[in-house]
């Protein structure tokens, strides 16, 4: 009678066992994979976004989203030629709620990129967005009629009503107005785009019969629709660009082919220039040539100087020339907010947070 009642004792305690342990996997699962839970799924060093917004680390985040978020009837209705006409947009077309307090609005910021190949031919982006300290989110969009991206918000720029805090903002409404708010990106083709500030007190309003287009939404057009530096500047030409938050800018552009280039735009026309290297000021020859800040132009000769000693580059090096261009060598009140590398012919993409360049984080354009 013991052996049995022992027998039954060990049976009860095998059952409880495995069944802590099938409850353990699933819990372990969910954290891993479910959208439910604020944890972004990792393969190795790889981050794979869910469509929840999820934190790497204070201050910079991911999000995933597959399928159709109205930027082809964005387009067909003929764009917007402001920031509050993207909002409106949005909010007519019940793409996000109580959304009416929401604005897009900064003050200026600085920046640098690089194009150039690796030694085994791969065509490398390299990117540093220069700003105060800021909410970043990298967006890993996959639309249901274009080119899937990954691209960079800064979230700070997305001003919102309910007490100053976009994190009040449902989600939803977060990811949806980050969509349309990209400041730089690379698609699966390979075409990288950012958007460079230059400090002048013109501005950028065409006023055509062209369909109208911001700062940021060309940027979410050339990540959509473009698979190279000639179809970026093409689609570029059939709008009017109006600039975002009353700033000057300009576009950085490269392509897997190593095509590098720099859109700008003098008295409302369109200037292409070829250049490997964009920082802050006009590379466009004529009278704008040169204006900018005095570190703009010692950011461009640092880079410009390294590219003169190496033909090619890898992506660890790309990394560090973009570090040595960084705020933390300029003693400014600035900080570099985030470096990425985009590696245009691989899809791999490596972000670098605040500075901190032996912690990376590795996406893929999927």
């Amino acid at each position: 009678m013991k052996k049995k009642t022992g027998v039954l004792i060990l049976s009860v305690l095998l059952a409880i066992f495995l069944l802590a342990g099938f409850v353990g996997i699933r819990f372990m699962k969910n954290k891993e994979g479910s959208t439910m839970v604020n944890v972004p799924k990792y393969d190795g060093n790889v981050v794979k976004p869910t469509t929840q917004q999820t934190k790497l680390e204070d201050y910079f985040s991911a999000v995933r989203y597959e399928g159709n978020y109205g930027f082809d009837s964005f387009l067909k209705q003929g764009g917007a030629s402001s920031d509050t006409a993207v909002i409106k947009f949005l909010t007519q077309n019940n793409l996000v709620s109580r959304a009416d307090k929401l604005s897009l609005k900064t003050e200026g910021f600085g920046c640098s990129t690089l194009s150039v190949k690796s030694p085994k031919g791969d065509a490398l982006f390299g990117r540093n967005f220069d700003w105060q300290a800021c909410n970043a989110l990298v967006v890993s969009s996959k639309p249901s009629d274009g080119y899937a991206s990954v691209s960079t918000v800064n979230m700070d720029f997305i001003s919102a009503g309910y007490g100053g805090s976009i994190d009040k903002l449902p989600e939803k409404v977060r990811t949806m107005v980050a969509l349309y708010a990209p400041l730089d990106g690379m698609n699966e083709k390979g075409l990288s785009a950012a958007v460079l500030m230059i400090e002048d007190s013109d501005n950028i309003n065409q006023n055509t019969e062209k369909p109208d287009i911001t700062t940021t939404t060309a940027i979410r057009l050339l990540l959509d629709k473009a698979a190279n530096v000639d179809q970026a500047i093409n689609l570029l030409k059939q709008h009017d660009m109006h600039a975002s938050m009353g700033l000057m800018v300009h576009f950085a552009l490269a392509d897997t082919e190593g095509h590098s280039v720099v859109v700008e735009y003098v008295d409302n026309k369109m200037i292409v220039t070829k250049t490997p290297v964009i920082t802050n000021f006009y590379l466009a020859s004529g009278e704008k040539n040169g204006i900018g800040t005095a570190q703009s132009h010692s950011r461009y000769d640092i880079l410009m100087k390294q590219l003169s000693k190496t033909t090619t580059m890898s992506m660890e090096e790309v990394r560090d020339a973009m570090d040595s261009v960084s705020k933390h060598n300029f003693k400014d009140a600035e900080s570099t907010e985030w470096s990425v590398v985009y590696n245009q012919s691989s899809g791999e993409v490596r972000y670098y947070h605040r500075e901190n360049y032996k912690k990376v984080y590795t996406f893929h354009v999927e």
